[in-house]
């Protein structure tokens, strides 16, 4: 039962590590064909946040996973409803439009994230802590 459970786990570890490099990416991929200024700097941060974030999903253990998997979550939330800010009222005086290609694949793959991300977070979270030694 326990191979089980520690299979699932890290198949939602490796999800979660894939949508999170994926979200992180299309901001490089944002900058790289011409997002500057203020939005280009902070989709810098964005996909280096991204990046870091997936390669802890696949490291990290203990607390620190559990720490990893809460950011992850919170991460997508943040980007997801940033984008949805700029769709609606505007983000830093930044109005986006449904026209925009990267916008769809965007909020699809950020939505996916955030229920990958939850369920992952709650696998761990619920993961039985090590005896102290």
């Amino acid at each position: 039962m326990a191979e089980n459970s520690d299979r699932g786990l890290w198949i939602m570890r490796i999800l979660s590590a894939l949508l999170l490099l994926a979200a992180g990416g299309i901001h490089l991929y944002l900058v790289f064909t011409g997002t500057g200024g203020i939005l280009g700097i902070l989709f810098v941060l964005n996909g280096i946040a991204g990046i870091a974030l997936a390669v802890g999903m696949l490291i990290l253990r203990g607390r620190l996973l559990q720490l990893a998997t809460v950011l992850g979550l919170l991460f997508l939330i943040a980007t997801l409803g940033a984008l949805l800010l700029a769709l609606t009222v505007g983000l830093f005086g930044i109005h986006q439009t449904w026209d925009d290609p990267a916008v769809p694949p965007t909020v699809i793959i950020e939505s996916i994230g955030i229920v990958v991300l939850g369920i992952t977070t709650a696998m761990v979270l619920r993961m039985p802590r090590a005896p102290a030694s």
